[in-house]
């Protein structure tokens, strides 16, 4: 006579998805939820007003110069942003920073990770406090910064690299689009290099030794060791790297504002918003351009987790 099967105790199967729960794991969630939603539930209620009042705003025709004017319009605005070349070239300037400024700095971060992961226990402390003081500027500190080193009167930049091919001293780093694209860039990567490298040395910590330890008994090189056992190991740090990252540079306001204020070709659509709603006063259309950066920024978060296809939940121990 055949006994059946004994079932494991505390744990149960959702239908929904299939993944077996342990006690534990619901407890640690548990735990997650009731230490993170304060916080989140405070968040929601500071961000969600002012995103329902713009995509809101964005409805009617409202100037503030003519607040008895306001009438509703619905997608009017969008019809008159999205048929403008000026939204596409902003569009294409944005993009453009954020794609370059990422990758670099993920270069840069993951060598400096590397730096102070490897960095004797006697300098880490202050390794990673010289690294981190660039992200410790204020950011309109460091475009003033910027701006007057590469300024044509007042920067030392041009004296001290004449020597390169197409610098002088007559070089006016801001009389064109793809210098002051260069300048803003670089200004953008010295000062948030350091947080990529911080959240890429936390992704390192957590790469097992034992395993680069057997792979470079194994006989791998130095490449193989990287590609096969560190990088996959450091997936899910290196997506919160690239999609906080994005994020923040796809907003970029403060370096195109003080350095070139959107000169030569260098807007970018947080200052079309700015120059729209604040400069022009009109409001429908400034909340409709908001609207459509915050919907820009929902899709780099959905590609960003669609292309690294990281499985947070899969990552919780109490399996």
């Amino acid at each position: 006579m055949s006994t059946p099967v004994e079932t494991k105790p505390r744990q149960r199967r959702r239908a929904d998805t299939g993944v077996v729960l342990s006690e534990r794991r619901r407890a640690e969630r548990r735990l997650g939820w009731m230490l993170a939603g304060p916080a989140f539930v405070v968040m929601l209620m500071v961000t969600l007003y002012p995103i329902l009042q713009a995509v809101w705003d964005s409805l009617f025709n409202f100037r503030l110069t003519a607040p008895g004017d306001k009438s509703f319009i619905g997608l009017k605005n969008y019809g008159v942003i999205l048929t403008d070349s000026l939204f596409y070239r902003d569009l294409g300037v944005t993009s453009l920073i954020t794609v370059i400024t990422v990758v670099v700095e993920l270069v840069l971060g993951f060598a400096m990770a590397l730096i102070m992961h490897k960095a004797l226990k006697s300098l880490r402390g202050f390794v990673r406090t010289a690294i981190l003081v660039p992200y410790g500027i204020i950011t309109v500190v460091s475009a003033f910064a910027w701006f007057y080193a590469f300024d044509i009167n007042s920067g030392f930049i041009n004296s001290w690299f004449d020597w390169l091919p197409g610098i002088s001293e007559d070089t006016n780093w801001f009389a064109g689009t793809w210098t002051s694209l260069f300048v803003i860039m670089a200004s953008e990567i010295w000062k948030t290099t350091p947080f990529i490298s911080l959240l890429l040395l936390a992704g390192l910590a957590q790469v097992p030794d034992e395993l680069t330890e057997a792979a470079e008994v194994d006989g791998a090189t130095w490449w193989q060791r990287m590609q096969r056992v560190i990088l996959p190991n450091m997936k899910a740090a290196i997506m919160v790297a690239v999609l906080f990252r994005a994020l923040d540079a796809f907003r970029i306001f403060d370096n195109v504002y003080i350095m070139t204020n959107g000169a030569y070709g260098t807007e970018v659509l947080s200052l079309l918003a700015y120059r729209t709603s604040i400069g022009r006063l009109e409001i429908g259309l400034g909340s409709a351009i908001s609207v459509l950066l915050f919907l820009c920024v929902l899709i780099i978060c959905f590609v960003a987790i669609k292309l690294f296809k990281v499985d947070l939940a899969g990552n919780q121990g109490g399996k």
